[in-house]
């Protein structure tokens, strides 16, 4: 199979890349010091190793920690926005900006890659309908329902259940995204979330990194169950790439890691106090290692579960300190594919793989938006109202 015609033809869309954050964190978004576009970077992410991955689009997460809370996690996420503008600008020659399936498509044909946008947590939107309806107006074009803690009105996978899935308000949130066409990603929330969300939405769901669970024991992971339901709600599993997430010795080693530090009273969820308690951990317990093959598993099952209309690509590159052996920067896509390839997947199924099945959610939900719009007003809900909490 010629793989360098394929991708071509259907590049790579990535549901998730932490290079804005990098670049907030080692140059405070100073592209000169952190020059993406001469491919010698500190980070997994640069304008010639995706060229030499094959990709064409990349959803760059405007994520920012669960540290952050109220107006300072709406200002951080501008400030990821004003980034993810930044990079655009800064290399026009080679990126354009896209919120919209044709748009998208549009920078292929221009001989660019595009850039588009996913809020990584609903902290980002502190409780707010109308900030969501500005990201939005802003180029954000999907939400994270929650990082690693739950927000007031949705239940994370990595923190203790308090909704139950969504609260009156979660299930608002889902409702307000699908009038306004902004996607409702389901990587991060916990199962009752994911099923719940499901039950709401007007418009096809999808995970922009999560990877499947029956195949790897993680709560980041979709239970198969989810898969079906996925399916039947016409969305998309992208799978990722996080060793914890597609490895059981790596998925493991981090439950044992996140028993430790519960034993000496710090969450997961508790952000900076679970990261120096791992740094240090990691020194006496070297982390297992994950390979290509282990990604390979996730998408053969993830593809039997849901279907081949219903599978991509997630890598969360920059997201993560270390990638599976193979997987090591976003230059390797076509190393995936041509092990994916060599177990009997068809040009066309990777073509779905690629960007089909994602362009398609995309249209879909650009589709149902124009609907609920015509049937509907913004709505004005409260979280006080519904879940009778402050805001």
């Amino acid at each position: 199979m010629d793989l360098t015609s394929l991708l071509a033809s259907h590049p790579v869309i990535d549901g998730h890349n932490d290079l804005l954050w990098e670049a907030r964190e080692q140059v405070g978004y100073d592209f000169a010091r952190l020059d993406v576009g001469t491919g010698a970077t500190p980070t997994h992410t640069d304008l010639p190793r995706m060229r030499a991955g094959g990709m064409g689009a990349q959803f760059w997460s405007v994520y920012v920690p669960c540290r952050l809370t109220g107006d300072d996690a709406v200002s951080a996420t501008l400030e990821q926005v004003d980034a993810a503008r930044l990079l655009t600008r800064t290399y026009a020659d080679q990126l354009t900006w896209a919120t919209s399936a044709d748009e998208v498509e549009h920078a292929w044909a221009e001989g660019r890659m595009a850039s588009l946008m996913g809020a990584e947590g609903g902290h980002s939107i502190n409780s707010s309908l109308g900030t969501l309806r500005q990201l939005h107006e802003l180029g954000v074009r999907y939400l994270t329902l929650t990082h690693n803690a739950n927000t007031p009105w949705a239940d994370s996978a990595t923190d203790r259940p308090v909704a139950g899935g969504l609260t009156a308000f979660g299930r608002e949130v889902v409702r307000e995204m699908n009038r306004i066409g902004m996607m409702v990603d389901l990587s991060h929330v916990s199962a009752d979330t994911m099923r719940a969300a499901l039950e709401v939405a007007e418009a096809p769901v999808l995970f922009s990194h999560s990877s499947a669970r029956a195949v790897t024991d993680s709560p980041r992971n979709v239970p198969d169950d989810v898969l079906e339901a996925t399916a039947r709600n016409g969305g998309v599993c992208m799978v990722t790439f996080v060793p914890k997430f597609v490895n059981a010795a790596c998925a493991d080693a981090h439950r044992e890691l996140v028993a430790a530090a519960e034993a000496e009273g710090i969450l997961e969820s508790d952000g900076v106090r679970f990261s120096a308690f791992e740094a240090a951990w990691l020194r006496d317990h070297p982390r297992p290692t994950a390979t290509l093959a282990d990604v390979v598993a996730h998408c053969e099952h993830v593809r039997e579960v849901a279907g081949i209309e219903h599978i991509g690509l997630g890598g969360d590159y920059d997201g993560v300190e270390v990638l599976p052996e193979g997987l090591e920067d976003v230059s390797t896509y076509p190393a995936l594919l041509a092990a994916l390839a060599d177990r009997g997947w068809s040009a066309d199924d990777l073509a779905r793989l690629t960007c089909r099945n994602v362009l398609r959610v995309m249209r879909a939900v650009e589709d149902v938006s124009r609907d609920l719009q015509q049937r509907r007003g913004p709505s004005l809900a409260r979280i006080e109202d519904l879940d009778g909490v402050p805001a």
